[in-house]
Parts: C-alpha cells; sequence; structure tokens
C-alpha cells in the first residue's frame, strides 16, 4: 500500500471549529456566526505572521488573542466570563459526527494513526478526551515542540521523525485546503476532507484524494488496501 500511516490535523478536521458559534451566539446575538469565522480566521492569520517572523507564542495564546481581536473588531464587549466561557469551549470542541467511529474502523485496519496540529499538547489532550478519542492516536504531535506552525515544513516534519517513515507513505489529512497544499508540497499522499464544498487553493498543487466527510476517507483507505493487495497477487 502507498501509506502505513495516517496523521490528522485536529481543528476543522477531526473537531468542529464553528460549534462555538452556538455559544457566541447566546453570549453575542446575532453577532455568533460572525464571530466564530472571524476568530478562525484571525487565528490562522496569526499563527501564520508568527511564523514568519520566528515569534512563536502557544495556540492557546494565540487563539486567545485572536478572540479578544475579533470582538474588538466586531464591536462586542468581551468580559472576563464570556471569555473564559468561549474558551473552555474550545477546549472541547464537538467532534463531527461520524468520525468516532471511522477512527475505531481505521485503527483495526493495522494502521498507525496520529494527529499533527497547532494545537499545543494540553489542548490535543483535553481535546481528545471530550471527544472520547483516548487510545486511538498512537502519537498526539503538536508543532509546540518545533515552535513553528504549519505549513512550515518543520511542522510537517513531525510525521516522518516519528513514524520512521518517507512522507510519501504517511496519509495526511485536514479539512484546511491551505494545511493540503503545504503538506502536499512537503511530500505527504494527502486527503482533503471537503466538508464544504469549496474550490481549492489556486496554489497549482492538489491532495491526492478528497471527500466530504472521514465516511470518504474509509472509502478511500479501503480502495488503497485492495487495490495494493490485488497488484501484489
Amino acid at each position: 500500500m502507498t501509506f502505513q500511516a495516517i496523521a490528522f490535523d485536529a481543528y476543522g478536521t477531526l473537531f468542529d471549529v464553528y460549534s462555538i458559534g452556538s455559544l457566541a451566539e447566546k453570549l453575542f446575538p446575532s453577532k455568533g456566526e460572525a464571530l466564530a469565522t472571524l476568530w478562525r480566521n484571525k487565528q490562522i492569520e496569526y499563527t501564520r505572521l508568527r511564523t514568519m517572523c520566528s515569534m512563536y507564542k502557544p495556540f492557546w495564546e494565540v487563539t486567545q488573542d485572536a478572540l479578544i481581536f475579533s470582538c474588538n473588531q466586531l464591536g462586542l464587549h468581551l468580559d472576563f466570563e464570556s471569555q473564559n466561557a468561549l474558551m473552555g469551549q474550545y477546549a472541547k470542541l464537538q467532534a463531527f459526527p461520524e468520525n468516532l467511529d471511522v477512527l475505531k474502523l481505521l485503527q483495526k485496519m493495522d494502521l498507525k494513526l496520529a494527529i499533527l496540529s497547532n494545537g499545543n499538547p494540553p489542548m490535543l489532550e483535553t481535546a481528545v478526551n471530550a471527544a472520547g478519542m483516548q487510545g486511538i492516536f498512537s502519537h498526539l504531535l503538536s508543532v509546540d515542540s518545533v515552535k513553528k506552525y504549519k505549513t512550515a515544513p518543520e511542522a510537517y516534519q513531525l510525521g516522518p521523525d516519528m513514524f520512521s517513515l518517507p512522507a510519501k507513505k504517511i496519509l495526511f489529512v485536514s479539512s484546511n485546503a491551505w494545511d493540503v497544499c503545504g503538506a502536499t508540497w512537503f511530500g505527504y499522499t494527502t486527503f482533503w476532507v471537503n466538508r464544504a464544498g469549496a474550490p481549492i487553493e489556486e496554489l497549482g498543487v492538489k491532495p491526492d484524494a478528497e471527500g466530504k466527510t472521514l465516511q470518504d476517507l474509509l472509502a478511500y483507505v479501503k480502495k488503497s488496501i485492495a487495490d495494493s493487495n490485488s497488484s501484489s497477487h
């Protein structure tokens, strides 16, 4: 088979970053969706700026900074209680509904599974535990160990280093098109979980495969195994 391990992005791929919108809506009526969207965009923008300028700060703090900016931008009064509530919700984001079952099935296929994320280790552990995913991943790889965010090559190198495999032998799964492009450039076999039916980024690179949910990923993995088995006989 072309790949022997799977590395998952966490935020947006396993955990729904926009599920926080309902709490945001309760705190800021009619502004919840706008806040969730701006918060996410600013969070990613800050990771890029900090990596480009070698000014690393843990993802939890970057996420908090992005929340404060977003509320200021939207003219929302973010008091201490609201900030704590939103950050607390971010720590235990909802997983997408099909994810846990699919991950358990992939685990039974003798594939090594890991998370490779911008999230710092305590964030990842909390999110995995809240989603009932304990024991599924052999490793929770955090860019915190290299102090650079994806799409820095040093961040993607965590996968090959941990699995002792070339990048092409690892299937990298993300719902973020920019992340899939970065991982493809790096050399991973890639799968884009395109839940929103978005267009691919105009970067001159495409993922190896694409689907709408992790169910489509499961089908792709099963087909890859079947193709590999038939070609070896």
